[in-house]
């Protein structure tokens, strides 16, 4: 009959249901997950909601005394004495709880009422948020799905910028994932939507466990960010011009993970939810969706866990080459950036002396990588890499990215080298 009660209960009952015992569980772990940042979320995550369990019946017994722990047990082992004997009962009668039942007639009345519930609740118009009764914010981890998340028109806020402000907004957003992804119609509006603050050294921009409004980009000053444990606060990072935080409560939906203050007189940029949700986080979620299911198809990512793909598309950005014949790496040149073709071709070429004429070595497909020697040995690179015809993409990483990222997948990496002496 579970079917039968989710039917029965309202939409507000489901609202609120989300709203007071769901929200609480998810907002706790998914701050803990952010905290910890651990290599295997889904183990940390099981792991966390078994601990708060236990905690939670620990709690529980504590607040008793000593005789009442004794009797809350005695109770416990009582009502699994009789829960035995009941099941010992049915088996030895041939009866369980799957058996049929014996009264066809309130199978037949239970079942007329289930499809006149089905019925109603066809019949029962869809409400809408402005219709359901709601208590202050609170931070949703789950969302409602249906007509309550159907996209309505949305035009992002403009706030006046000089050409010369809008051009060090845009340089200081370009090293950021959640950026990369917006082209540059997106970008502009984006742009134009930040809106400037000024504060104080020593002001607190945001507070660990508040809602997120906001994210913010620092354009001149510094600000730590303080994660209270035990009642201490402790810095864990500090922020300067060029970088943005704020980001997390808005990317997934969960309190402040930190406090933010400031360390000097800064200058701010404010970009607020709503142009976060609707431009930023669906152009990331787009692209992280795309690179993710192109990298499961390029066999050096095949044994990489679902969360690693996923933390390499977040940190690819891409660059497209117009015309054939572009240099991408030239030989001899520093090592910094790792390459996987998007789309295209590429011809790798090496010269035997200074003045010799570059000679072909390979094709790069797309699929294929290059670029990863210089990285793993930290030498200069040992050929040219020009693209063999037009419109060529090539998604990319840094070197300090590299070496974050690509950690299970560095001895394939060496191993697979000879095909370079091949």
């Amino acid at each position: 009959m579970a079917g039968a009660q989710f039917v029965n209960c309202s939409a507000q009952e489901h609202l609120a249901y989300i709203q007071e015992k769901v929200n609480p569980i998810l907002e706790a772990l998914v701050t803990a997950v952010l905290l910890e940042r651990p290599e295997d979320p889904a183990f940390f995550m099981l792991r966390w909601l078994c601990e708060q369990t236990k905690t939670l019946d620990i709690q529980n017994r504590a607040n008793g005394s000593p005789s009442e722990e004794i009797e809350a047990l005695k109770e416990e082992l009582k009502a699994l004495k009789e829960r035995k004997a009941e099941l010992e009962h049915l088996a030895g009668s041939g009866k369980g709880p799957d058996s049929p039942r014996q009264d066809d007639r309130s199978t037949k009345a239970d079942e007329d009422e289930e499809e006149e519930d089905d019925d109603d609740e066809d019949d029962m118009p869809m409400l809408e948020p402005s219709q359901v009764c709601r208590g202050p914010r609170q931070s949703v981890s789950a969302e409602a799905y249906g007509k309550w998340n159907q996209k309505t028109d949305f035009v992002a806020p403009v706030h006046e910028k000089s050409e010369e402000q809008k051009a060090r907004i845009s340089k200081c957003l370009e090293p950021s994932f959640l950026f990369s992804a917006l082209d540059p119609v997106e970008m502009n509006t984006v742009t134009m939507a930040f809106k400037e603050k000024q504060v104080a050294s020593g002001a607190r921009v945001i507070e660990q466990g508040d809602d997120g409004e906001s994210m913010y980009l620092i354009e001149v000053g510094s600000v730590d960010c303080l994660i209270k444990k035990d009642g201490v606060e402790k810095v864990v990072k500090t922020c300067v011009a060029g970088d943005v935080f704020g980001e997390l409560a808005l990317l997934y939906n969960c309190p402040r993970a930190a406090s933010v203050q400031a360390t000097s007189d800064t200058t701010l940029w404010e970009l607020d939810r709503e142009t976060f949700n609707r431009i930023v986080k669906d152009a990331a979620a787009e692209k992280r969706n795309m690179y993710t299911d192109f990298l499961k198809k390029v066999p050096l990512f095949g044994n990489m866990s679902q969360y690693e793909i996923m933390t390499i598309a977040d940190a690819l950005k891409v660059d497209t080459f117009d015309a054939e014949g572009s240099l991408v790496i030239k030989q001899g040149g520093v090592g910094d950036k790792f390459f996987v073709v998007l789309e295209g071709e590429c011809e790798a070429k090496k010269a035997s002396s200074e003045d010799a004429e570059p000679q072909w070595v390979m094709t790069h497909k797309v699929g294929d990588y290059f670029g990863e020697l210089s990285l793993l040995k930290n030498e200069l690179r040992a050929a040219s890499v020009f693209t063999s015809a037009p419109n060529v993409k090539l998604l990319w990483m840094d070197r300090k990215t590299f070496k974050r990222l690509c950690g299970p997948i560095e001895d394939i990496l060496t191993r697979e080298a000879v095909r370079y002496e091949r």
